[in-house]
């Protein structure tokens, strides 16, 4: 049976409401899956807002974010891994259907993408028996190529994809279309991810065009280049039929707006262009 219903990436109100706040205007749409960030938990605290994910009877697509493993030293590398246990922490705690990783890009001062990588690869081993423990699948999240220096250098779904067989069980993807949309192997990739049973999460937006910021500037679905319906086929093709999660970071357009017609329109856009 299919559960592909609408999430709501709590960055896409997060100018205007606060973690519960964000639940309520999710519950007066008819929203029931959430998928909040790390500082909207820890302004309410994560027992308080585990509280309200249960006796809501919320579902929590995925917890932003674990990652940033990629320190320019030991000591900021060992603190990454300790962040990232409480991440599963409080994934587990709100019972996440995974914690979202976005790994980091080159260290301060480095060129050396590879070994960036490499540091990547390491500190999700370093992770994973916890997160197997806790019952927290962790979800790769490739960023597009303009993040490999400062946010993520796994920036395709094939790239993640590698790190997923080579570290088992526990571990998978988040497909997000803004990252991915423009890979040429989009359609291979996604089929393998299917084939690996590795795909824990989709996300959707827009690429608008023009993009006046690279990180702050993401479309309503239906308002950029983005075939959404074409994406979904894929995904679905691959066996992948769960939450569709929204997740738009917009500055200067969805974040001015009232929460709860960003909502409308997101539903509606949803049910019309996805």
């Amino acid at each position: 049976m299919s559960d592909n219903i609408l999430s709501l990436n709590l960055a896409t109100t997060r100018k205007q409401w606060g973690f519960a706040e964000a639940v309520d205007g999710c519950l007066r749409a008819g929203i029931t899956a959430i998928s909040p960030w790390r500082d909207q938990i820890a302004a309410i605290g994560i027992d308080e807002a585990a509280r309200i994910v249960h006796s809501n009877g919320l579902r929590v697509t995925g917890h932003c974010r674990g990652g940033m493993f990629t320190a320019p030293d030991d000591a900021g590398r060992r603190a990454a891994i300790e962040d990232n246990f409480r991440a599963i922490d409080e994934a587990a705690a709100l019972g996440a259907d995974c914690l979202v990783m976005v790994v980091g890009g080159l260290p301060a001062g480095s060129r050396d993408l590879p070994g960036a990588r490499k540091t990547v690869l390491d500190g999700l081993a370093a992770i994973l028996p916890h997160a197997r423990a806790a019952g927290v699948p962790i979800a790769i999240e490739p960023l597009h190529p303009m993040y490999a220096g400062d946010r993520a250098c796994v920036n395709t779904i094939d790239q993640a994809l590698d790190m997923c067989a080579e570290l088992g069980d526990g571990v998978g993807v988040a497909i997000d279309v803004y990252h991915c949309w423009w890979d040429p192997n989009l359609a291979a990739a996604i089929a393998r991810a299917g084939e690996m049973h590795c795909i824990l999460a989709h996300h959707i937006c827009d690429w608008l065009v023009p993009t006046r910021d690279l990180l702050l500037d993401r479309g309503m679905m239906g308002d950029g280049v983005i075939d959404l319906k074409a994406f979904r086929a894929l995904i679905e093709a691959a066996g992948y039929h769960g939450p569709q999660e929204v997740e738009i970071f917009s500055a200067e357009d969805w974040w001015h707006r009232p929460g709860d017609e960003v909502l409308r329109t997101c539903i509606e856009r949803f049910n019309s262009v996805c």
